[in-house]
């Protein structure tokens, strides 16, 4: 996903009004392959349903075909916010079948590097953390780092992104956390990958170095 994806999908839950929260939105998780249910205390909103509005204005900005496409069939099956202070959590998916091709284990870090920079349009992020791990047959790509919205050094955050490749879509989880609680929700919530149960989407040891070979 290049940067301009993750924007869109950073603006779009930053902009989705409270009174949206617990509507259901016009696609499911199920759709790309994959579960995850809200942790406690978050409150569901409808990221999708202003996708559209979001989209064209995105569009009118891409740099290649390629972008634009992105762009058209990137989808947001899963958003939340919690307060206070204000967090967000989404997982927004890549279908294949609408992108056009199907992506391999070296795109992965592309797709999940590009997925990373989207955020820095609007926050202010610093000293970023990377890491490698699997949750049972799927590779997983995370990044973590600190940072503050833009204008708002009083207001601190911590954003994480993890990426994988499943059967019918690339996807990525990311939180803006406001707090070490939040970001403890989104990190143990259990989740489901191409029918495979893994008791938290990111385990602990996701930011362990691996010793050289």
């Amino acid at each position: 996903m290049s940067p301009r994806i993750v924007t869109l999908i950073i603006i779009t839950l930053w902009c989705v009004p409270l009174f949206s929260q617990q509507s259901v939105p016009a696609v499911t998780p199920e759709r790309f392959g994959f579960s995850y249910r809200l942790p406690t205390g978050w409150d569901a909103i409808d990221a999708q349903s202003t996708l559209p509005e979001v989209k064209q204005r995105q569009t009118a900005n891409a740099r290649t075909d390629e972008e634009k496409k992105e762009i058209a069939c990137v989808q947001i099956p899963v958003s939340a916010r919690k307060e206070p202070p204000p967090s967000f959590l989404a997982a927004m998916a890549l279908p294949f079948d609408c992108f056009g091709q199907i992506m391999t284990e070296k795109d992965l870090p592309g797709l999940a590097e590009g997925a990373s920079e989207g955020p820095r349009a609007v926050f202010d992020f610093s000293d970023p953390e990377y890491g490698e791990y699997t949750l049972g047959k799927h590779h997983m790509w995370i990044e973590r780092a600190k940072g503050n919205p833009k204008g708002h050094p009083e207001m601190p955050y911590t954003l994480e992104i993890a990426c994988s490749l499943l059967q019918k879509a690339a996807v990525c989880w990311m939180t803006v956390a406001g707090d070490d609680q939040a970001l403890k929700e989104f990190e143990g919530n259990a989740v489901t990958l191409d029918g495979d149960f893994s008791a938290q989407l990111v385990p602990s040891t996701a930011f362990d170095k691996k010793p050289a070979p």
